[in-house]
């Protein structure tokens, strides 16, 4: 598929997508007659992890980092190995790293809303004042 639908699909901007592409996490894996980028449903998927991990916080270089050790993880000539156990774990690490973001992201958000709720109190008490 051509960017334009990839965009779509992911919600990323084309801008992104070239971006992405410029720092080597996602590369297009063919390209048409006329010079266009065509993805697959693996890059598609690439790009939901990238996406995905974005509002997290993670940099491009630990977004890089997982890629490869799941790109690694998919290689079926990987023996059952210390390799294998390594890449797990770091692997596991993100899956932690991910659950802690998203508990601060949690109390961000219970924060925000309670903000919120105190402004609406103050406007139904300006509200009342102004009707007297």
């Amino acid at each position: 598929m051509q960017i334009g639908e990839v965009a779509s699909r992911t919600e990323l901007s084309l801008r992104t997508i070239r971006h992405y592409e410029e720092t080597g996490l996602v590369i297009p894996s063919a390209r048409s007659q006329g010079g266009f980028r065509l993805y697959t449903e693996a890059d598609v998927a690439r790009l939901m992890v990238i996406r995905r991990m974005k509002p997290l916080g993670f940099t491009l270089d630990q977004m890089r980092d997982l890629l490869d050790a799941t790109d690694r993880l998919d290689a079926t000539d990987l023996a059952e190995g210390a390799e294998r156990q390594e890449l797990i774990s770091r692997v596991r690490e993100y899956e932690q790293a991910a659950v802690e973001k998203i508990d601060e992201l949690r109390v961000q958000l219970a924060r925000a809303e309670d903000f919120a709720a105190t402004l609406r109190t103050r406007l139904e008490q300006d509200s009342r004042i102004a009707q007297s």
